[in-house]
């Protein structure tokens, strides 16, 4: 007989309410200063922070290459499709350019639900 997944295992199924909670806003200066890792500098400069974003898959990946091979002719869908989908919330990744030697370095941030880049804050309390 084959064995079935169901069983509650250790480390399988949703996190109990114990976890961390995600922050619901992060707002991020378009400016930072942080150390810089380029051979030329080595030290704290002004960066300039832009959200990251994936670029464009390529058709010629090996991985693409494979699954197109592999799908080719009869016989259905071949590979699962994901459909138990449990977060709310992405990872945000900063991308940060050195304004000095133009050296690029990516730092992620923990998850949130909205992500904002270089907004005013709003003065708290009565507004007259």
């Amino acid at each position: 007989r084959r064995a079935t997944r169901r069983g509650g295992g250790a480390g399988r199924g949703r996190t109990t309410a114990a976890a961390a909670p995600t922050a619901t806003m992060v707002n991020v200066p378009k400016e930072r200063n942080t150390f810089c890792k380029g051979k030329n500098c080595r030290k704290h400069t002004v960066h300039k922070v832009t959200q990251y974003k994936a670029g464009k898959a390529s058709n010629f990946a090996q991985g693409k290459r494979r699954y197109d091979r592999k799908q080719k002719g009869f016989g259905g869908q071949t590979k699962p499709v994901f459909h138990k989908k449990a977060k709310t919330t992405k990872k945000v990744t900063l991308r940060l350019e050195c304004r000095e030697c133009k050296t690029k370095m990516q730092l992620p941030l923990k998850r949130c639900k909205t992500f904002e880049l270089g907004q005013k804050k709003e003065a708290a309390g009565h507004q007259y």
